[in-house]
């Protein structure tokens, strides 16, 4: 599939904000945030810029923008619908939360575990959009939908590590929860990547075509001289090599940098390099975000290649 810059920026940069939002609200509903005012400014400050960075940059993607609005009028069939309506239902109970932590000084507990069930909700429906699609065989199967969350979490645990050592509330505990989050993250996406030449389309040239009954399916020329749609948006193609190079990028700047970054931020908590540190643990991880789901789009298949010569999809 054709990778989108604007659909890449938004489901990395939402998907760690509400992935942020959703630890904030946890933690609240846990009773481990702290009462710091400063510190929820800044941590619910970060969290709403990724997401309305996100929903900003999804926008570009749209012929008419003006017209975004009708998508949430189909949510009792459509998970891009569900999705936007489950983005504004969030932003409800996170201003209740932020109102009572910010003004208040308090910790509205349930106010922080609603809006981290709204958190993940949106980010589960943001997943489902890809996952639901039965044409393309290696986004529908058990790996996308954690692979979402997961990595939300993860980078969104390197955002809030950076705010707690930034204000000093860097605990051991935040520290070895970013540390454990980004490494299953990975670890999933390590497996997802294995994974890939057993996630193919059960439909084949034959199927495709109905002319199995016949024997094999070869196309013999193209069906049109000049490049269309379909081949531009669903047959976009990456070798093997450059493939290779970038999941190398990905681990490096999603995986390795940050898991030294904060280690070594966990060891300096008290002096000023560890805010430092964990800022660029979290930079290099959307970095690494960034590059993986370029690569998760420009890997997958749609059927519709078979038309086109196509051994598999």
């Amino acid at each position: 599939m054709h990778p989108a810059a604007s659909i890449i920026f938004f489901t990395v940069f939402s998907g760690v904000g509400y992935g942020l939002l959703f630890l904030l609200g946890l933690f609240a509903a846990l009773g481990v945030l702290p009462d710091d005012s400063a510190l929820g400014g800044a941590g619910l400050g970060l969290a709403l810029l990724l997401i309305v960075t996100g929903l900003f940059s999804s926008t570009l993607h749209l012929g008419h923008p003006e017209r975004a609005w009708r998508a949430l009028s189909q949510w009792r069939s459509s998970w891009l619908s569900r999705e936007g309506v489950a983005a504004l239902l969030t932003f409800l109970p996170t201003l209740v939360f932020a109102y009572g932590w910010l003004v208040e000084g308090e910790i509205w507990r349930v106010a922080g575990l609603i809006t981290a069930l709204g958190a993940a909700a949106t980010v589960g429906c943001t997943a489902m959009i890809y996952a639901c699609l039965k044409t393309v065989a290696r986004w529908r199967n058990g790996f996308t939908l954690p692979l979402y969350l997961l990595h939300g979490l993860g980078a969104g645990a390197l955002g809030y590590a950076f705010l707690a050592s930034l204000w000093g509330r860097g605990s051991d505990w935040v520290f070895i929860l970013a540390l454990v989050l980004l490494t299953a993250a990975w670890a999933l996406q390590a497996l997802y990547w294995r994974s890939l030449p057993q996630l193919t389309s059960k439909a084949t040239p034959e199927s495709a075509t109905g002319l199995g009954a016949i024997g094999k399916v070869r196309l013999l020329e193209a069906p049109h001289s000049g490049e269309n749609y379909l081949l531009k948006e669903m047959a976009f193609a990456i070798g093997r090599k450059h493939a290779r190079k970038l999941k190398r990028l990905a681990f490096l700047f999603g995986l390795a940098l940050p898991l030294a970054a904060t280690a070594l931020a966990a060891q300096l908590a008290e002096s000023w390099i560890g805010a430092p540190l964990q800022l660029l643990a979290f930079v290099s991880a959307l970095l690494g975000l960034l590059v993986q789901r370029w690569l998760f789009f420009a890997e997958a298949r749609h059927t519709v290649t078979l038309y086109y010569g196509a051994a598999e999809a």
